[in-house]
């Protein structure tokens, strides 16, 4: 977890909101104490028509074909 100033914070805030914006997690401080984390917000989640729609485009999975795809590349053994 890195950390900046409220100063830091206050001078160069564009670019520590871009780091949590790249997934960092940052601790701001102020005289040497921590008081505030700013971190990413979680992804959202997909509506079910959404996922719906990205079922229906998968290709279709023969299973038996797949098992034997799975047998030649893996080994058995393990």
């Amino acid at each position: 977890m890195n950390k900046v100033t409220v100063r830091d914070l206050r001078t160069h805030g564009g670019r520590v909101l871009e780091r949590v914006v790249r997934g960092e997690t940052v601790t701001v401080t102020r005289s040497g104490r921590a008081v505030a984390e700013l971190r990413p917000l979680p992804a959202r989640g997909l509506r079910a028509e959404a996922l719906l729609d990205r079922w229906s485009a998968l290709p279709r999975v023969e299973p038996r074909k797949l098992r034997a795809d799975l047998d030649a590349v893996l080994d058995a053994t393990l």
